[in-house]
Parts: structure tokens; sequence; C-alpha cells
């Protein structure tokens, strides 16, 4: 989206929901993910945060929080990715991402609330601004590498193929695109089995894979050939 432009906040013509997205952010990453799962067509639009469009008028007037992602769904905005994963599964029951039993959907939200509350905010670009450039990336590195710790520790207690069991679950859907700032400032996970066999499995699938930051359409070319090159 360039930098003059207004930032599109009508409604498509048909049904679908419209996602409010930036390729780089892993909030909206668990979104894509679940929708990928549940096979639900969507319409992105992209918000790039780099150029503080998050900040505008008009997101603001539909998003108080200036954040991604957001959603327009059933004629409804919905904020917050937690929120927006929890409104798909109670509207959008097909491919389910929590398991039937009360234990299991706890052991699921504690995973998430461990990544969504004490990992990505606290690394999160507005976080990271109130830094210098070179305080940013052993911060960041800190954080996530103390977070997924705790995660790995969770995962003893819950883990099968994926975090809970051997189903994805909501939990897979957040803790995989985690991954994408640990790599991005230099944590190491080798040391976390659990945690690397989920990230591999769950690359697997077509939902995860396109999903994937760099299968963006806002995803600078650029920034994709360097990555690979980095092979990450």
């Amino acid at each position: 989206m360039p930098a003059n432009s207004r930032i599109d906040t009508g409604k498509m013509d048909n049904n679908r929901p419209i996602l409010y997205t930036y390729f780089r952010s892993s909030s909206a990453a668990r979104v894509r993910i679940a929708l990928n799962h549940k096979k639900i067509d969507y319409d992105a639009r992209p918000i790039n945060l780099l150029l503080d469009e998050q900040m505008s008028e008009e997101y603001t007037a539909m998003n108080p929080s200036g954040t991604v992602p957001c959603m327009v769904v059933d004629g409804h905005t919905i904020c917050r990715s937690t929120a927006i994963l929890e409104y798909l599964e109670e509207t959008r029951p097909q491919a389910p991402l929590l398991p039937k039993d009360p234990v299991s959907r706890a052991a699921v939200r504690a995973i998430v609330d461990v990544v969504c509350s004490g990992i990505q905010p606290l690394q999160n670009l507005s976080v990271l601004k109130t830094l210098s450039e070179s305080e940013r990336q052993p911060y960041a590195c800190g954080i996530i590498t103390k977070g997924l710790a705790v995660v790995e520790r969770m995962l003893e207690r819950t883990a099968g193929q994926f975090c809970v069991g051997d189903e994805v679950t909501l939990a897979d859907c957040c803790l995989v695109p985690q991954l994408y700032n640990a790599y991005r400032y230099g944590v190491d996970i080798s040391a976390m089995p659990l945690i690397c066999a989920i990230e591999a499995r769950a690359n697997e699938l077509p939902a995860f894979r396109s999903a994937h930051w760099m299968q963006q359409p806002d995803c600078p070319d650029e920034l994709k050939q360097h990555s690979k090159q980095a092979n990450h």
C-alpha cells in the first residue's frame, strides 16, 4: 500500500471476511493460519506498520488500539487476535481448533496466553521503538528465549504431534508465528526439542505454509530474498 494512499475501511461486495494485516505481524499470522485451517476465504488488506498507517484517522476509527490484526466479519468489526480466533472458533466450527474436553481446552488457552500476553507484547515493535538500535536485538532475544522456555516446559505435559495432543489447535496457531520473531532476533531454539518438532510438523501443513510472512503480498521482494539467503 503506497504511503500516500487512503486505508480502505469499506466492506467488500461479497460476504467474505476482511482481514487487516501486516506481513510480519505474528499476531496477524495467527489469524491467517486459523482462516487457512478452517478453509475460510477472506480478503487481506495490508496495513504498513513501518509507515504508521495503523495510526491513521481512518484506521483508528475502526480499531482504536491502532494494531493489527482487525477483522470485519458478519457485519461486525473485531479487534485483537485472540478475540478474532475465539470468534472464528465459535461461529465456524469446521476444522475445530479447540479440543472437546475442558482440561485440554484450558491447556490450549494457557499456551495461547503465554505467547500472546507473556512474550509477543514485550518484544512488539511499539516496545522496541523505545529502545536504541543497539538494545533492540538483545532485548527481544532475551524476552523470547525466556518465554519459549516456559512454553517448552508446558509442552512436556501436553504435547502429542502438536502443542496439545495430536491435532492442530489455537496453541499451534500462536506458537509457530512467534518462532518467526525468534529467528528474526537470533533466538536459539535447538535446546527446545518439543517446539522444534511441532514447528517441523506445522510447516508441512498448507495452512501454516501459506500464512508465513514471506508468502504475503505486502512482503517486499528484497526481504524475501535476504531471508532465503539467511535460511530463515
